[in-house]
């Protein structure tokens, strides 16, 4: 079998006579094209030839699409798209680039934020498909700064374009919104000579350092979280995206503190709105148009800030000439049509005597928990006592102050007065059972009764009492 395979095979010189033959006939060929065929034609020809083979042949360079996404458009309105592309890149670039821009946006801020630099690009791979981006603006030494034109460039295969702009776009506008939330500086705006003005809240209170009841916090944060989480029911049941809570009782109780607890728990901006700068309903519907969704809105001891008209006593006594805003106006904002203007806020008023409100004003569906402030617990001190005199443990002098307020009506912000004066913690405690015996002696408290003594959380549409003992 192999001596026929060996006969069968050509020999090297019929192979070489074989390719000299062919050869001689290329060069034949190709001198008889150049001379009798015009150059027009063979340029022609040669070029319908190339791209027969290069429309067979994959090339990498053709495959690839680019989307550009510029900062503002011909009439400079700004872009949503490159604004979250900027949000999302700052994150993505701070990790994997050797060249960053670094910016800090005010002398007080303490983060710095980082950008791709110009023409710096990055790569991430989405669902197995790679996506380059790029920062790139114009070069033209005439063009200034303000005019220079700034824009992204992704790149990727064109067969990804649907997963692209229907899957990953989506996707980086959603983690660029999460991001901003997360890391923005969180803002107080309050209302006068028509207008809002607002400055960075300070305020750094925070869940855990309220000298509140650990059950009643548990139960407003799930209540927060769980109102996050529900676009699509309140979308479903046809109401309007918002939360409305009560906080009311003693002053000095942390109504203040927990508002910008809740402020900082959500990343949400504070709208604190004085009633009495408020001159009429359209007026007052104006300025609800320039609050931003994911916000709260404080109203303070609603029932003092402005004598609103109810309607037990306005058909009585005349209105006063100078107030033209009504109870319904505010109400019709709360509930009303013009609830429906914003999504995703909260709103709250603080009072010191709930019994003096409008009962208008606490019906299902207006304000839906109702959070009592009540006196100083020995667990709300233990919280203030972690926080201002950093002890984490129980104090041998933590059950003589139990004791003493158990009988004695002291507001959080009076003990944590006692609790700065001084920085050893034995000697601070001291003074502070000395001040809790002394206000004793001076109020001849023996026991505290009345809505005041007891801390608790009431959840409006189902009229659930939820106290201290029960949560």
């Amino acid at each position: 079998m192999s001596t026929m395979s060996m006969n069968a095979l050509p020999s090297p010189a019929a192979v070489y006579a074989a390719y000299a033959s062919l050869s001689s006939s290329v060069m034949l060929l190709r001198t008889t094209f150049h001379q009798i065929v015009p150059r027009q034609v063979q340029e022609y020809v040669l070029s319908l030839i190339s791209r027969f083979f290069k429309n067979r042949i994959p090339n990498k360079e053709n495959s690839v699409l680019t989307l550009m996404v510029e900062k503002s458009d011909e009439y400079s309105y700004s872009n949503y798209l490159f604004q979250s592309f900027q949000i999302y890149m700052s994150a993505k670039a701070s990790s994997t680039t050797n060249r960053l821009k670094i910016n800090k946006l005010s002398q007080k801020s303490e983060k710095l934020t980082a950008k791709l630099a110009q023409e710096e690009t990055i790569s991430e791979v989405y669902q197995g498909v790679e996506i380059t981006w790029a920062y790139l603006n114009q070069h033209e030494k005439e063009k200034s700064d303000r005019n220079k034109q700034y824009w992204y460039e992704l790149r990727f295969e064109k067969i990804h374009k649907d997963l692209v702009m229907n899957s990953y776009i989506p996707f980086v506008l959603e983690e660029a919104k999460n991001m901003q939330y997360a890391s923005k500086d969180i803002k107080l705006h309050t209302y006068g000579s028509g207008s809002w003005s607002s400055f960075n809240l300070e305020h750094s209170s925070t869940f855990e350092t309220l000298a509140m009841e650990p059950s009643e916090k548990k139960a407003l944060m799930d209540d927060l979280d769980l109102f996050l989480k529900r676009r699509e029911y309140f979308k479903r049941v046809g109401r309007a995206w918002k939360r409305g809570y009560l906080l009311y009782g003693p002053p000095g109780t942390g109504k203040s503190s927990l508002v910008a607890a809740i402020a900082n728990y959500l990343k949400f901006d504070i709208y604190d709105l004085q009633l009495m700068n408020v001159g009429s309903d359209d007026v007052f519907r104006k300025l609800l148009q320039g609050i931003a969704n994911r916000s709260i809105l404080v109203i303070e001891d609603i029932d003092c800030s402005v004598d609103l008209p109810d309607r037990t006593t306005q058909a009585k006594k005349p209105k006063s000439k100078s107030l033209k805003f009504s109870l319904s106006g505010l109400l019709n904002f709360i509930d009303g049509l013009w609830s429906s203007c914003g999504d995703e806020r909260i709103i709250i008023f603080t009072t010191n005597h709930k019994d003096r409100l409008d009962p208008a004003l606490l019906r299902p569906g207006r304000m839906d928990m109702h959070i009592h402030m009540s006196y100083l617990t020995i667990n709300g001190f233990k919280t203030l006592a972690s926080t201002y005199l950093d002890i984490k443990h129980e104090h041998w002098r933590f059950k003589e102050i139990e004791e003493l307020l158990g009988i004695v009506e002291v507001t959080p912000a009076e003990v944590a007065e006692e609790l700065m004066r001084i920085c050893d913690a034995d000697v601070c405690l001291g003074a502070l059972v000395s001040f809790l015996k002394e206000k004793k002696k001076r109020t001849g408290v023996e026991t505290k009764d009345g809505e005041d003594a007891t801390w608790g959380i009431k959840l409006i549409p189902e009229a659930n009492e939820i106290d201290s003992d029960s949560v």
